[in-house]
């Protein structure tokens, strides 16, 4: 294990100084996966470990093309509620290894989550996941579901409706001799219109989802990412979401352009005993479209269950 942060006992117990991205990412810890564990080479991964466990650990996961970054305004209230709380940047995202020699598919990152929390000495969490992190989160309460207390599943791809922005970016020859410009243009077309509340598109949430992509080496990153979207992953899971025995919640920004509700009314029917819980007025970065709504949902759920 590699760290330049200190260890997670040593951090405080509420999230401080978070007043940007940069702050977020220097509190961020590291460590690194063994050759064999989740590649064929060791492998960096990034990210916050905060709060005490006096009832339980979180797993927060985002999706593409975000980072753990993403839940910036949601961990406090998790932390300050008695959970600690783990938020990775997946594999080939943010600030986690962003070499072009591993694979990014699902059910890779779902090994590398596996692997992580057995390095963490960690044994069951709940799991909270949101976009493709959801299709992560759905392999792992499928394949690995000794590590899942409980599920959250929130505006997340677990059929094949994908976004066709995300999809164009998984095209490498259309898009490597394009500019860093326009794949930041890109995102922030992506920012916008994933968003009902137009004043939630601050500077600082715009500046800190796209840092880690407004250069060459994580444009290419981000094109790997796209290029392992795959409907195959998620149709796969399908026949299998009736065996997910952790208790589920389907918790849903309602206005989503990409990741239609439909979806999610129809895999919470799908999982015995689930509940889906609409969040109206929310899109679909619903931790930075609603962060209070959003929370106060997990916050719920995990006192119910």
């Amino acid at each position: 294990m590699a760290n330049d942060l200190p260890p997670q006992a040593d951090l405080p117990a509420t999230p401080q100084g978070w007043s940007n991205w940069q702050a977020f990412r220097a509190s961020q810890q590291e460590i690194v996966l063994p050759a064999g564990a989740v590649a064929h080479i060791p492998v960096t991964i990034r990210y916050i470990d905060m709060g005490v466990a006096q009832r339980g650990t979180v797993l927060l996961m985002h999706g593409i093309p975000t980072w753990g970054y993403l839940y910036h305004a949601v961990i406090p209230p998790l932390v300050e509620a008695g959970y600690r709380v783990l938020a990775p940047d997946l594999l080939g995202h943010g600030w986690s290894d962003r070499r072009d020699r591993f694979d990014r598919s699902f059910q890779t990152q779902a090994h590398m989550i596996v692997a992580l929390l057995s390095a963490l000495g960690l044994e069951r969490v709940d799991v909270v996941g949101h976009d493709t992190g959801g299709a992560v989160a759905l392999i792992l309460a499928i394949e690995h579901p000794q590590v899942v207390h409980r599920l959250v599943i929130t505006n997340s791809v677990c059929y094949d409706r994908f976004d066709d922005d995300m999809l164009d970016f998984g095209h490498p020859l259309r898009w490597q001799p394009r500019s860093v410009d326009d794949l930041v243009q890109a995102l922030e077309d992506s920012l916008a219109a994933g968003l009902s509340n137009p004043s939630r598109l601050t500077p600082e949430f715009r500046a800190g989802i796209i840092a880690p992509w407004a250069s060459e080496e994580g444009k290419l990153s981000l094109l790997r990412n796209a290029s392992a979207l795959n409907a195959n992953q998620t149709m796969a899971l399908v026949d299998r979401h009736g065996a997910i025995a952790a208790p589920t919640l389907v918790l849903w920004g309602m206005d989503d352009p990409w990741q239609k509700a439909a979806d999610g009314q129809r895999l919470a029917s799908e999982i015995p005993g689930a509940q889906f819980q609409p969040i109206e007025g929310a899109s679909h970065w619903i931790q930075q479209d609603a962060p209070d709504q959003f929370s106060t949902a997990l916050l719920n759920f995990f006192a119910q269950t």
